[in-house]
Formats: structure tokens, C-alpha cells, sequence
């Protein structure tokens, strides 16, 4: 048998990583939904539809600052002489040529008026943009079309109907869905509810997650690794990950391989818990103490994790289940940094999005493949790229450092190069599928 037939073989044996995702979250649920201040929903994810109450705007409002006038009052302004009830309350003009409309100011509209007021011919308010509108006014002019006058102006200018002007209920009527459960609360949204006279909103709160990285070979950051140390990457970069999706992300740091330890500190855990991470010990080697740990069969029952070996690369050995009275889920991913955050990517990173009541997985687009890669037989690869649109339209990609060297190539990633199981080799210029990374640049 040769080599690619063995790999094959190997590979064959695996899960393959759509099966093993499904199965996971369909053992997870969303947060009970909780009623939160307006103040404290952003961020987090819609548990209804949000219908508005009111109107925005409330009230017909002047858009802009200038004169609140009836349209037919101003509708000649210059265009040779004076409007209808300009010419009535003046006399007719005599000097011939575009003159201006000439207006009796009759007050002065503030955004804190309130009294009800009635605009009579030949009259106008001077009003301030946000300003209630008179009755009778159906147009606004202007300042800069304006002699700027105070007990009377006169106007240049002779603006459309309804122009400065806007209606109660123009951008939301009342009854109008605002947004749908499963949103997320985004500052623009959070003025449209206040706008609209909400002030409390039922959403699923932010997934409280715990991070734990596993192995008595890690010390923590600040220092040089010595031979048989590796310094903990994972714990920092994974809180990040977590935080990052918007989770509330509690760094526990390191704990050894001591069986009781790993045990009693889950079990502490679970306290403050809506998920637990931990990263290292899921192979099966002589020292993979947390597969070891966890999986272990109590009284003929199985352990409250299992470990799958899935068809993924980086990192191929992920374990799931649920510790604590209260069945807290326990994702566990490899100690390999890059394998990490490939295993956060495809599988926490979905639990968290669940759990919080949101789509659980990121957009992806079809992109022209920029250079040739290879991958792996039968496991499915995340390997990190950099994304670009086209100004044609679409996208490329640019494949970055993948395979042992994932971790240097996801500091520079916006995107993840999806290589499917059957894909071993992908050539420049073919089409493949790619992952939108939304960190921040």
C-alpha cells in the first residue's frame, strides 16, 4: 500500500467535521432570554422582534433652520414679482423683474416649543431645526434664500413644497418592525429604540466563558521557554477569540496535570460558567492528561466528555461534553497554538454564537485563488489568507503561512482558505471558499 493510500485509510476513519459540528450544537441551547435597560443592551442579541411603539418623528418638524411658511404665501418669489397674499397685504409691485416675497414674521419656534401655533396668509415663524411646524405650513425656506429679517424677511428663493419639512411618522411610522430576534444591538439601533420610546429590551445576554490552558510544561508569558517548557500562547489568544465574538471571557491561566486539580477546578468553574475551554491534553499520548481525565468511565458510564478524532487540519483531536451539576459545556481544544485557534474558529467560536442566540457561523464568499496550495488528504483545511475585493467585483485571495507554521499566518489573516476533504491540490486561478475574518484593521 502506498503512502496516499495509507493517508486515505487514516483519514477514512475519521469524522468528518460537518457531522461532528452538527452534533454538538445540536446539544446546545440559547441563554434564557433577559429584559435589559436600553443602556446596557448593545452588544448583545435580540430574543423578539422589536415592533415601534411610536412614531419617529413624533411630530411634523422643521428639518432645517429657517421660516415655517404656507407654500402658496411664497410660491413667486423670484420669479417677477410678489405671491398672492404678499401682493394683497402690500400692494402690487412696481419696479418690475424678479422680486422677492416679502412675509411678516409673526415668532420664533424652538425645538422646547410646545404651544400649538396657526400660520395665517402673508405670515411667517422664524424656527429653529427640530422645531414643532405650524399648522398650516408645508414648507420651510432657508436661512441663506432669506434677508435674514426679524419682524419681517423677505425671500429670494422659492423652495418645493414640503422642502425643510418633516412629518410625524415620515422615517417610522408607529407599528413599523424595527428589528428581528436573532439581531444584534448596534449603537444605530439603540438610538431607533430610544427614538421610538422603547427603553427596555428582552435580548440573550453575552455568554460567560471560561479559559483554561492544561500541561505541566507551560509557564506563563514574560519569559524564554527552557527545553521542556512552552510558553502559555493559548490562554491569552483564546480570552481574545472569546472576547472578540463578544463574549464576557475569564482567563483562568495554567493548571497541571494533576487529575483532581483539572477536576476540582472545572467543577469551581461551573459556578460562574455558560462555557468552559480548555487547550491542551486532547491527543493520546502518555502525557494528554485532559482526554485522559475526562473521558474516563465512572461505574460502567462514560465520562462527561468524549474525544472525536475529526477530519480537520490543523488539529484533529477535539473533545466536547458537559461537567458540574448544572451540565455546563466543555469544549477542548489541542495545546498546538494554531490548532487552537483553528479549533476555537470551527467549533467554540459557533457554541459561544449559539449560545448567545446568533448565526452561529461567519460569511464566506467564493474568491479567485492567487497561488497554487496543497493540502492534505481527507481532512478538511482552515488554512489563513488574505482576502481582497476585486474593483471588477468578487474577490482573491492570497494564502498565508498554513499547516505548523498556522499561528505566524493567522497574525496576519482577514480571511480562512476552506480546503475540502477531497481537495489535495487547489491551482492559481481556480475558485475556492473562503471565511471573513471581522477583526479589526
Amino acid at each position: 500500500m502506498t503512502a496516499t493510500a495509507d493517508a486515505e485509510a487514516a483519514a477514512n476513519e475519521l469524522m468528518p467535521l460537518a457531522d461532528y459540528l452538527g452534533s454538538v450544537l445540536r446539544r446546545l441551547r440559547a441563554l434564557p432570554p433577559l429584559d435589559l435597560d436600553l443602556t446596557q443592551a448593545y452588544g448583545n442579541v435580540l430574543a423578539e422582534d422589536i415592533v415601534a411603539p411610536h412614531s419617529y418623528p413624533a411630530f411634523d418638524q422643521a428639518a432645517i433652520d429657517g421660516y415655517a411658511a404656507r407654500w402658496e404665501d411664497i410660491s413667486g418669489a423670484g420669479r417677477g414679482g410678489y405671491a398672492p397674499a404678499a401682493t394683497a397685504a402690500y400692494g402690487p409691485d412696481r419696479r418690475g423683474g424678479p422680486q422677492p416675497v416679502r412675509l411678516n414674521v409673526v415668532g420664533d419656534l424652538g425645538a422646547a416649543s410646545w404651544r400649538p401655533v396657526r400660520l395665517t396668509p402673508g405670515c411667517c415663524f422664524s424656527v429653529a431645526a427640530g422645531a414643532p411646524l405650524p399648522l398650516a405650513a408645508d414648507v420651510v425656506v432657508p436661512v441663506e434664500w432669506t434677508d435674514q429679517g426679524m419682524a419681517a424677511v423677505e425671500i429670494f428663493r422659492t423652495p418645493k413644497r414640503g422642502y425643510g419639512v418633516r412629518r410625524a411618522g415620515e422615517e417610522l411610522p408607529s407599528g413599523t418592525l424595527l428589528a428581528r430576534s436573532g439581531t444584534y444591538v448596534s449603537p444605530a439601533l439603540v438610538a431607533v429604540f430610544a427614538a421610538t420610546g422603547i427603553g427596555h429590551v428582552v435580548v440573550r445576554p453575552s455568554p460567560r466563558v471560561v479559559i483554561v490552558a492544561t500541561g505541566d510544561e507551560l509557564v506563563d508569558v514574560g519569559r524564554a521557554s527552557q527545553p521542556g517548557q512552552i510558553v502559555d500562547a493559548n490562554s491569552h489568544a483564546l480570552t481574545a477569540a472569546a472576547a472578540e465574538v463578544g463574549a464576557v471571557a475569564y482567563r483562568i491561566g495554567i493548571c497541571d496535570d494533576d487529575p483532581e486539580g483539572l477536576r476540582g477546578l472545572l467543577e469551581d468553574q461551573t459556578l460562574r460558567a455558560d462555557l468552559i475551554i480548555t487547550t491542551g491534553g486532547t491527543g493520546t499520548g502518555p502525557g494528554d492528561m485532559v482526554r485522559r481525565i475526562l473521558s474516563r468511565r465512572d461505574g460502567g458510564r462514560a465520562g462527561p466528555v468524549s474525544f472525536t478524532e475529526v477530519a480537520l487540519y490543523p488539529g484533529t483531536s477535539l473533545g466536547f461534553g458537559t461537567v458540574g451539576a448544572e451540565e455546563v459545556p466543555v469544549v477542548c481544544l489541542p495545546g498546538e497554538p494554531g490548532a487552537a485557534l483553528i479549533g476555537f474558529e470551527v467549533l467554540a467560536r459557533p457554541a459561544i454564537q449559539l449560545l448567545a442566540g446568533a448565526e452561529p457561523f461567519r460569511p464566506s464568499v467564493r474568491a479567485h485563488l492567487l497561488e497554487t496550495v496543497r493540502s492534505p488528504v481527507g481532512l478538511r483545511e482552515f488554512r489563513p489568507a488574505h482576502v481582497a475585493e476585486r474593483r471588477g467585483g468578487g474577490y482573491t485571495v492570497q494564502p498565508l503561512s498554513g499547516g505548523p507554521y498556522t499561528l505566524s499566518g493567522l497574525a496576519e489573516a482577514n480571511g480562512l482558505l476552506v480546503l475540502g476533504e477531497r481537495v489535495t491540490t487547489a491551482t492559481a486561478g481556480s475558485t475556492v471558499d473562503v471565511l471573513l475574518l471581522d477583526r479589526r484593521r
